[in-house]
């Protein structure tokens, strides 16, 4: 089941017995949990049927104890066990996940694990309540994610200002979110987002990010491209070295799997690539300036100095000295 189609039975009050909330992308998890522990029961109704557990000293016995006890005046009890990666022992929880009382519904929030699904104990958690699994999302799924939130609730975003956002906040769906809401307040509904409305409310240069940076080194434009560098280097917390070579490792793996790609329709460059269709002339257009030995040559040297901003090989140079010198190197 699906996180959508969850949320979506829950607020039709179609519930199960337990929820088993796992994985490593904790936004979905906590979305889930907090949607029961806020609309299941009454304001009334919580003071005796909502209970609050916590997984560090935590006894399955303790869970199940509480599993069993019947609502007071209401017809659900909510039990939300929180940090449960903590348990030992967690499939201790079998025997009451035989039978669950459809009067109790169990949340047990799983974070930054899974359980192995081959096993009996999850196998029948899925038979007889929700296994949901949320899985992290990838660097080149944030775009898109970030525009079907948008989406749902009434506003559109530009392909620039949603890879602006993505590049600069990372895959926390968390911070990303919280930035997202702060924008949208500001914004009528139905309005579009532009790169500088990110740059005003957010804080993004729409001029001095990674997204430009590959831009400039993909049109081979070297004075854009150090302005831009130089820019990193003044403002280090904001453009850590280490954020910049995933980037730009990311961009020049993509244009190395250009050349090699038979089907070079705008459709099929944007599926293997895994890019927006609006980007795929800027790959096309920087896969002429670079040839398959001088990418190949640029993916290493973005591995080295991966390796330098860690300290490997690198003395007494600076962050900004080694983007300074890894931009020079990509571009000669």
């Amino acid at each position: 089941m699906t996180f959508e189609e969850i949320i979506g039975n829950l607020q039709k009050k179609i519930y199960h017995p337990i929820y088993f909330l796992m994985g490593e992308e904790t936004y979905f998890i906590d979305k889930i949990s907090d949607y029961i522990a806020d609309n299941v029961l009454t304001e009334a109704e919580k003071g005796f049927n909502q209970t609050v557990l916590y997984g560090k000293d935590l006894e399955p016995s303790t869970i199940i104890g509480n599993a069993r006890r019947f609502p007071m005046m209401a017809n659900h009890q909510v039990i939300i066990v929180r940090e449960a990666q903590n348990i030992k022992k967690i499939e201790d929880l079998e025997p009451y996940v035989k039978n669950p009382l459809n009067s109790t519904i169990l949340v047990i929030n799983y974070k930054y694990k899974t359980l192995d699904k081959r096993k009996t104990f999850p196998k029948l958690i899925d038979q007889k309540g929700v296994l949901f699994e949320s899985k992290k999302i990838y660097d080149n799924q944030l775009p898109a994610w970030i525009t079907t939130y948008l989406k749902n609730q009434r506003y559109t975003i530009s392909p620039q200002a949603a890879a602006m956002i993505a590049e600069y906040l990372g895959t926390d769906l968390g911070k990303v979110v919280n930035e997202l809401d702060k924008l949208i307040i500001s914004l009528p509904v139905g309005t579009q987002i532009t790169p500088d409305q990110i740059e005003k409310n957010i804080g993004i240069s729409k001029e001095f990010n990674v997204f430009e940076l590959q831009n400039a080194l993909g049109d081979r434009d070297l004075l854009r491209a150090n302005r831009i560098i130089n820019y990193f280097g003044a403002n280090p917390s904001s453009n850590p070295v280490t954020v910049v070579v995933s980037a730009l490792f990311s961009y020049f793996s993509k244009l190395l799997n250009y050349h090699f790609l038979e089907d070079k329709s705008q459709n099929n460059v944007a599926s293997v690539l895994q890019v927006h269709p609006f980007f795929v002339k800027n790959y096309v257009a920087a896969a002429k300036n670079y040839n398959i030995k001088k990418l190949v040559e640029i993916v290493s040297i973005l591995r080295e100095y991966d390796m330098k901003s860690k300290g490997w090989g690198n003395v007494s140079a600076s962050q900004a000295d080694l983007q300074k010198e890894m931009i020079y190197r990509i571009l000669h």
